[in-house]
């Protein structure tokens, strides 16, 4: 049971790591190695300095929508795993982890809500910076699609895990 508890907290801890660095991180859209966008600026590397320039995007709705749901994604999982350790400690032996496991459900269907906003319109999303057909989906854009079903496994796996002890 104890190595069964440890793995669920790992699974959720690896997923949450995930979210945040998906949603904080930029490199949500990636013309080219010197140039991204993420859901809260567009950036370009300075070939004389070798840093990063970084402006805030042009927010339109579809934007608006996907920094909504994944940051919604991320305060669900948080609760859920808060949640998690309270009922781990307050619930009477045989008590079912109901609302964990659907708080890290809801976060997962967020998150894919995010995901399938993005893929959809991004034309629409990136349309005040250069030409989206010329670029490629970046990194935190697939860890994003990655959490959907580490989600959604792990808010399964709460919804049929009891307290024993």
């Amino acid at each position: 049971m104890v190595l069964l508890l440890i793995c669920i907290s790992v699974l959720h801890l690896t997923s949450l790591a995930m979210l945040l660095i998906s949603t904080l991180e930029k490199s949500w859209w990636v013309w080219d190695d010197s140039e991204v966008s993420d859901l809260w600026y567009n950036c370009f590397q300075d070939n004389v300095t070798k840093t990063w320039l970084c402006a805030a995007t042009n927010e339109n709705d579809w934007l608006q929508s996907v920094q909504a749901l994944m940051v919604l994604s991320v305060v669900f999982s948080s609760i859920s795993f808060l949640v998690f350790l309270g009922q781990l400690f307050a619930m009477s032996q045989g008590g079912l982890f109901y609302f964990t496991g659907f708080c890290q459900a809801f976060a997962g269907f967020t998150d894919f809500a995010a995901c399938l906003i993005f893929m959809f319109h991004r034309k629409e999303i990136l349309a005040d910076s250069r030409d989206p057909s010329s670029g490629r989906f970046g990194y935190c854009f697939v860890l994003a699609s990655i959490c959907v079903p580490l989600l959604l496994v792990s808010g399964l796996l709460y919804v049929h895990l009891r307290k024993r002890h």
